[in-house]
């Protein structure tokens, strides 16, 4: 039933598109005889374009994965305060995003910076083609603008890293051998009640990587604070963790992991895939030129051009 809902989506979607160039056509030849305006084939146009271009997007996200929620980690770059600071600011943009989208949101981790900000910080987000959305965000976003922790009024430049893999639904089965599983508990900070502090209900879990075809070994380290019990912060660690075995096994499956590691780079100057200009009035997305003066907006959650600017210049790859 799901596929012949997706198959239907695509006959719809097309059926639209068809139907709105045929009326612009006919809109164009009335106009030719006096009969409609040219105002009226300009708003058919346009109708016509965003039809075609929304399904152009749809069939940029038609990987599997795609289709699943996300699970995505900020990490700020060297620089203290300042960058920990742009971390936490990224942190509520992609927040805002998610939530003009109507995903749900989950933040299974979280470490305050030292004055200000966040040091890192994982955000689990539930809904369709998010994954597919997010995927354009992997990468070093860098920001520029004059820090109001500069005594001197200096412009400073920031660095912050968002890293996202696709989050694993039940219908996937992905294998974890538990004799490769170890954990540590903690006590989690913040807000939360006396349970939350005085109780070891964080969990920190530790996973030996194996590749069976290259032999090569890693460990997997998540921690998990959600839960204000120790067994749902368990269950939740483990769910993350198939999601990063999940991207793993993606990145054999698609045989893309120079790609990938193209995009994990040094969190410094040269490896952004996207600047944020405050005093220039300027965001800039380095891979697809794309670039919007709207700071504000984008700072609020408006990534869809930069989105879809990746999607339609990437999205079709392999």
């Amino acid at each position: 039933m799901k596929i012949v809902r997706e198959l239907k989506g695509w006959l719809n979607a097309y059926g639209e598109v068809k139907s709105a160039t045929e009326e612009l056509q006919l809109a164009f030849d009335f106009m030719k005889e006096g009969i409609v305006s040219e105002e009226e084939v300009e708003a058919n146009y346009t109708k016509a374009m965003e039809l075609i271009e929304n399904l152009e997007l749809k069939n940029m996200l038609r990987r599997e994965e795609d289709q699943l929620g996300a699970v995505l980690k900020i990490n700020a770059g060297a620089g203290g305060t300042e960058s920990q600071d742009w971390a936490s600011m990224l942190f509520r943009m992609y927040q805002r995003w998610c939530e003009s989208k109507g995903y749900k949101t989950t933040v299974t981790n979280w470490q305050d910076g030292d004055d200000a900000g966040i040091k890192t910080a994982t955000l689990q987000v539930e809904g369709d083609v998010a994954y597919g959305f997010l995927k354009s965000e992997n990468g070093v976003h860098r920001l520029v603008r004059v820090s109001p922790y500069n005594a001197q009024g200096k412009r400073m430049t920031s660095f912050a890293s968002v890293f996202v893999v696709p989050l694993v639904d039940e219908s996937i089965a992905i294998e974890v051998n538990p004799a490769n599983l170890s954990w540590d508990t903690f006590r989690s900070s913040g807000a939360g009640g006396q349970n939350v502090n005085k109780v070891e209900t964080g969990v920190r879990l530790h996973y030996n990587y194996t590749d069976p075809d290259t032999g090569e070994s890693q460990e997997i380290v998540i921690e998990n604070t959600e839960s204000r019990s120790q067994l749902g912060n368990r269950e939740n660690a483990i769910r993350l963790l198939k999601s990063q075995l999940y991207e793993i096994e993606l990145e054999k499956r698609r045989s893309a992991q120079a790609q990938i590691e193209a995009g994990k780079k040094k969190i410094e100057w040269g490896s952004q895939i996207r600047s944020y200009v405050f005093d220039d009035r300027r965001v800039k997305d380095h891979r697809t030129n794309y670039q919007t003066s709207n700071v504000t907006g984008v700072m609020d959650g408006d990534l869809d051009d930069f989105i879809k600017a990746y999607l339609m210049e990437f999205g079709g790859e392999n």
